[in-house]
């Protein structure tokens, strides 16, 4: 099994990176195999709407790692997706690259578990995680808990690692993230089927 780590800051190595390296190490402990892969350093264009990927299978858009996260995930048992905090909601880098992501590769993603991880200097934490978890919950993915809201605090890696709380919600993270993949399997084993579509999805404009 397999758990992708998406790192939607800036900095490739600053407290976005500490804290989901903490849930790697503990998905390590249990068994899972794990990736981290660096998306917040790109230039990355904003979706457009143009239906393409409906088309090609894939995003137009060639100069960044959405492509080839949307391949990875589809290799993965499980996403977690990690942001710094800026005003109050996710990295602009990540917000582009999720839109993409999950608009040309929901099929992917579509009931494996994932969990957002936030880092902030004070404050923001909670709207921003409520952003990065609606892209889970439109495309039917079990969303994973810790003990606390997954949340890390700090203004460089060094403070983060002294978030006792935050490192071990982290762990925690890991934990259950490593514990739903298992029940997952074991289901699967057991006969227990994916949730069968509807045949046709509905789509209601509030005007008409």
């Amino acid at each position: 099994m397999k758990v992708l780590l998406l790192n939607g800051s800036p900095h490739e190595k600053g407290c976005t990176y500490t804290a989901l390296s903490e849930a790697a190490k503990e998905l390590n402990r249990e068994g899972i195999e794990t990736e981290i892969l660096y998306v917040g350093g790109d230039d990355v264009h904003g979706c457009m709407g143009c239906g393409a990927c409906g088309k090609l299978g894939k995003c137009r858009f060639e100069n960044d790692k959405v492509n080839e996260a949307v391949a990875k995930m589809r290799e993965s048992d499980g996403l977690i997706v990690g942001s710094p905090v800026h005003y109050a909601s996710a990295s602009g880098a990540i917000t582009s690259f999720l839109d993409r992501f999950f608009y040309c590769g929901s099929s992917a993603a579509v009931h494996k578990p994932a969990a957002a991880v936030v880092s902030a200097r004070r404050a923001g934490t909670t709207a921003a995680l409520d952003q990065l978890n609606k892209y889970f919950m439109i495309s039917q993915m079990p969303v994973v808990s810790s003990q606390y809201w997954n949340m890390v605090h700090g203004q460089c890696p060094e403070d983060v690692e002294k978030d006792e709380e935050g490192m071990q919600i982290m762990r925690v993270l890991g934990r259950n993230m490593a514990w739903m993949l298992r029940c997952i399997e074991a289901g699967r084993a057991a006969g227990v089927a994916v949730p069968e579509p509807e045949p046709e999805k509905k789509r209601t404009n509030f005007i008409r």
